[in-house]
């Protein structure tokens, strides 16, 4: 099939498709004509793929998987175990998102009390100028 068929049944944009490819995760035969033909074993690689990409895993992770998922070999254990390993990856950087939003939340509090301590400054400083002659006793 060529790849804009290999687009429409996966769902996969023709320009990732390129990418995996690219990245040698898919292999295309090469028509006299110069357009790629994927065999059908191509589609459940390319889901495969796909699902791995929406659940965080990079191409370096997906490319290491590959040849077991393609021999039959990657057990159900084994992509367990990968997705924990990512679900703690994922941990990670919600502790750092949330520590940072702390320290924003600390931040606009620290500026909301210099700015109250400026105007009370300036407030002090306006009432502490000179009466005029009006309103001197």
């Amino acid at each position: 099939m060529k790849i804009s068929e290999l687009a429409r049944r996966t769902g996969v944009s023709v320009h990732r498709l390129r990418r995996y490819e690219d990245a040698g995760l898919i292999q295309a035969e090469r028509r006299p004509s110069g357009y790629r033909e994927f065999g059908e074993r191509t589609v459940r690689e390319v889901v495969f793929l796909s699902m791995g990409r929406d659940l965080g895993f990079s191409l370096q992770d997906l490319a290491d998987a590959v040849p077991r998922y393609r021999a039959g070999t990657l057990t159900f254990e084994q992509m367990v175990e990968a997705m924990r390993s990512r679900i703690g990856e994922v941990d990670a950087l919600i502790a750092e998102q949330r520590a940072l939003r702390r320290r924003l939340v600390s931040h606009i509090g620290w500026l909301q009390q210099r700015q109250r301590e400026a105007e009370k400054a300036r407030s002090a400083s306006k009432s502490a100028w000179p009466r005029t002659r009006k309103e001197r006793p």
